[in-house]
Parts: structure tokens; sequence; C-alpha cells
């Protein structure tokens, strides 16, 4: 269960992916016309309505990004079917529908039906369209029925699946919606209290990949907060829209390059250098995109006391900017680039004060982190035993990539370990046959951050944003053996 639902986490990246396009064009129309909101400029309301036609149908990208991701060869049909899925149960679980169905008036209709299109059904709709296609995409029918065969049957199979799941919804989906609905109201009551208790077990779920089932409930439109469509729509509260958001631009922006710049600090005189360029190239990643995978996995699992320290850290900056009320948004994550593309947005609220923030989280991370560290003998990057040391592998030029990955792939076992090899947005995630064929020391003498076990037979590298390469040159490998 645990695999399946970091497969799922996974799958969620491949949309998610998308959001930086929408945050790009939305915040440069906002920048063009931050008072009118696209009125007074053609050219403004051209980069807004672009970027608001992604964010408007994140569910539909939903649907078909999990059904790519879920399906085992990762096949257009599947894609496909994901899209027919989530249009047919939106149709028939419709107000309008619903409506027919029960024989009553339109105004009478459970309004949850009026939810229906959320990112949730998204997910549901391709985690069934995925299921199809593995079941179904290499069934060979009667030679009468032979054009529908294979891949062409996915979508088929798709839309009879979901016509029982949608019948099973129409009971279900009310008290799904209303449990959803109660438990976001019952953080979002609590207030400042509320989104710190969610900065927090935002972080401290990362190591599992399930963050993103927390993220749905209060950044997109599953329990009605949308904070993020909300945000960069302008259909929010000034001040308040925003503040499951805009606690982390302190922390990633500032507060995780203080703690990487400790641990370099800390580290043995002799490793600095190594550990140099991992803390550079990852607190440069955390400060300018918001991806904080490589810098967290650094120390994640070596020193979980650290880690729980920066969740805890998380849970205060979101408490503070929303007691304050600074927001800003991110399509993506809290970095630079979305800070930037997000200060002017009708909705953004003193967001030059979480820069403000940030400063002082610097030296707040920078001084717990540090003190932790050397207190307690925490054995950070760079603090390890010096028999565990292996060197770093030495590449340059197109070979970089290359290299990295075949010394990853001998490191899992080769070939015969390895049965299956994937990526979300900074890590491999792997299925070998036994464990104890992995040499994690060869693996982490390539430099990367770090190694994490989630199954008796699955194991992530996590590599960082330029996972993609690595994982391509490993399919290479894997496709001479």
């Amino acid at each position: 269960m645990m695999k399946y639902l970091q497969n799922l986490g996974r799958s969620l990246m491949l949309p998610v992916a998308v959001l930086p396009a929408a945050a790009i064009l939305m915040g440069i129309g906002y920048w063009i016309d931050p008072a009118g909101w696209g009125s007074e400029s053609a050219v403004a309301a051209f980069l807004i309505k672009a970027g608001s036609s992604i964010i408007d149908n994140m569910s539909i990208l939903f649907a078909v990004g999990v059904a790519l991701g879920m399906s085992k060869e990762k096949d257009g049909s599947a894609a496909l079917s994901g899209l027919v899925a989530y249009l047919v149960v939106t149709t028939l679980l419709g107000t309008n529908t619903v409506a027919m169905i029960q024989g009553i008036d339109v105004a009478e209709v459970n309004p949850a039906f009026e939810k229906i299109g959320n990112q949730f059904i998204g997910i549901i709709s391709g985690l069934i369209a995925a299921s199809m296609y593995n079941r179904f995409s290499h069934v060979q029918l009667p030679d009468a029925l032979a054009f529908f065969s294979g891949k062409r049957l996915v979508p088929i199979m798709t839309s009879a699946a979901m016509i029982v799941a949608s019948a099973i919804l129409f009971f279900i989906w009310p008290v799904v919606f209303t449990g959803l609905v109660t438990f976001g109201k019952g953080i979002s009551d609590l207030g400042s209290v509320g989104a710190g208790l969610y900065g927090f077990f935002n972080r401290l779920l990362i190591p599992t990949g399930l963050h993103h089932a927390l993220n749905s409930v209060f950044w997109f439109d599953v329990a009605g907060i949308n904070d993020i469509g909300n945000f960069w729509s302008g259909q929010g509260e000034k001040g308040v829209t925003g503040m499951y958001q805009a606690g982390f631009f302190p922390v990633m922006m500032f507060g995780l390059p203080a703690a990487g710049l400790a641990m370099y600090h800390t580290a043995k005189t002799k490793k600095k250098k190594q550990v140099a360029s991992l803390m550079l190239a990852a607190g440069f990643a955390s400060f300018f995109t918001g991806v904080t995978e490589p810098l967290e996995f650094a120390f994640m699992f070596v020193a979980p006391a650290l880690y729980v320290v920066h969740a805890a850290l998380t849970g205060v900056s979101l408490f503070i900017a929303s007691t304050f009320n600074w927001t800003a948004g991110f399509g993506f994550s809290a970095g630079f680039i979305d800070f930037v593309l997000s200060s002017r947005l009708p909705l953004a609220n003193l967001p030059f004060m979480l820069l403000l923030q940030g400063l002082v989280f610097f030296v707040l991370y920078y001084v717990l982190f540090r003190f932790l560290i050397t207190k307690f003998n925490i054995t950070t990057p760079g603090r390890e035993e010096d028999e565990e040391e292996m060197g770093a592998v030495q590449v340059d030029g197109n070979s970089k990539f290359e290299v990295i990955a075949a010394q990853i792939y001998d490191g899992l076992g080769g070939d015969i370990n390895v049965t299956s090899v994937d990526n979300c947005v900074t890590r491999l995630r792997l299925e070998i046959k036994d464990m104890d064929k992995v040499d994690q020391k060869k693996i982490k003498a390539t430099g990367v951050p770090g190694i994490n076990i989630v199954g008796t037979n699955s194991i992530q590298v996590i590599v960082g944003t330029n996972v993609q390469f690595v994982a391509d040159e490993i399919h290479k490998i894997r496709k001479k053996i």
C-alpha cells in the first residue's frame, strides 16, 4: 500500500510540473496590469487568461497525468483513457444529470455534485484508467472484434469502469466531500495555528511522499480551500488567501540554505570541498526554484532529529506569516522565481515582509543547526567516520550523467538485480530483487544527496533536479544489456 501511494505521489508530480507555466504567464500578466487584472491591457489579459487555462483545469491535468504515471508502460493510450474517465464521471455526476436521475430541481441537488470536477476526482479517474490499461492493454479479442484489441480496448473498458465508479460515487461522494470539507474547515478555523500545523505535517510527510495527499486538501479545490487556484485567480481575501503557501518562502529561500551552510561549516576539514559542492547545488535549488529534496534528504535519515526541527520551524514560519497576513503564492514551489512572479498579484499582501522574515529564519536555522550538530555530534554530511568515506566520482563534459548513471546502476547490482527504473522530480525510484546486493557506498560516492530504502524491494536514490538525465542514461544502459 505504501509503495502504491508513493507511486501516486510520483505520478502527481507530472501535472504539478505544469503549474510553473501558469505561474509565469499569470505572474507576468499581473505585473503588467496589477490594478486592472487584465482589463486595462490586452497583453496582460492574454497572459492572465492563458495561465488561468491551466489553473482552472488542474483536475483534467491530474486525471491525464496520474493515468500516464501509474500505467506500466507510460503509454499515451493510458493518458487518453484518463481523460475519458474524467469526462464520464463529471458528466454523469454533474448537477444537471443528478437532477434528472433524482427527478428534482437543479437547485435542490446536493452541493457536493457542484464540486465534482475537482482534483480528487481527477486522481480517481487517472487511477482507474491506469488500472484498465495495465489489465487490458494486451488483451486479444476474437477476430471479428480484433480492431478493438489491445490498447484500443483500454478507453472502452475505462468508460465501462467509470459508469460503475460513478454509480458508487453517487452515494459515496457527498459523504467524502462533507468529510473533506469538515477536515479542511477544522484546520482553517484554527487560523494561523492551523496553517502552522499544516506546515509541520507537510514536512514530516516528505520522506514518504505522502505530503501530496495533504497538500491537495489545502492547495487545490478538494475541500473548498483551493489556496493556489484562488490566489492566482484573484478570487479570495487579501491577506488570507495564500496563507498555506506564504510561510514556505522564508524556509525554502533562506532557512534550508542556512542549514546547508551550517552543515558545511561543521564538516571535517578534508571533506569540506565535497560537502560544499553538494550544499551549494542543493541550496541554490532550494532558494531559486523551491526544490528542497536534495538538501532535505542530505540530513533527513542521517539526522532525523534535525529534520523534526526543520519541520517544526516550517510550521512556525507558516504560523508567523499567517498571523501577520503576509501572503505570496507559488505555481510550483516557494522559490525566488515564484516569489518574484507572485509579488504583484492582486492578493499578494506585504510579500516583501516574507524576505525580512526569511533573513531572521536564515539566522535561526544556521544557529540551531550548528549548535545541535556540534553539541550532540550529529553525523551530518562530511562528519562520517573516515573508513566510510569514498571519493566522489570525478566527471566532466557530456559524460557527467553517463558516468554517474553507470556507477549508480552498478551499485544497485546491475541488470541482474534491478527490475524497474522510474523517477520523479528529484529521485530515482527503483525496484530491485535483493537489497543485500546494493552497494550504498558506491552509490553515495557519486555525490548524490542520499538514499532512501522504502521497502523490501524498493529503493530511492535522491539525485536532485538533474534526475531525468541520470534516469535517461540508466534506461540506455538497460537497453544495451
